[in-house]
C-alpha cells in the first residue's frame, strides 16, 4: 500500500498525492457506521425488551414484586 514517494516536505501536498488510502470514502463509511450502530441500539432494545418480558412471566409482575419488597422491608423493622 504505497500513498506515495515522500523524500522530502518540501511541495504541495497535492503533488505528493493521497496521505491515506481510500480517500473519499469517508462520507459512505460514516453512513454505514451510522446505519450500524442505529441496528445495534434498536436490536439491543429489542433483546432486553425479550428478557424483561421473560423475567416479568417468570418471577410475576408489578404487583407481586411490590408484596416480596414489603415484605422484605417489613422484616427488617
Amino acid at each position: 500500500m504505497a500513498t506515495g514517494n515522500i523524500e522530502t516536505w518540501a511541495g504541495t501536498i497535492s503533488e505528493i498525492g493521497p496521505a491515506y488510502p481510500f480517500v473519499g470514502t469517508e462520507v459512505y463509511l460514516t453512513i454505514v457506521c451510522a446505519v450500524f450502530v442505529l441496528w445495534f441500539l434498536v436490536k439491543q432494545a429489542r433483546m432486553e425488551s425479550a428478557g424483561l418480558a421473560e423475567e416479568q412471566q417468570k418471577f410475576g409482575g408489578k404487583e407481586s414484586l411490590s408484596k416480596i419488597v414489603g415484605s422484605e422491608d417489613a422484616k427488617k423493622s
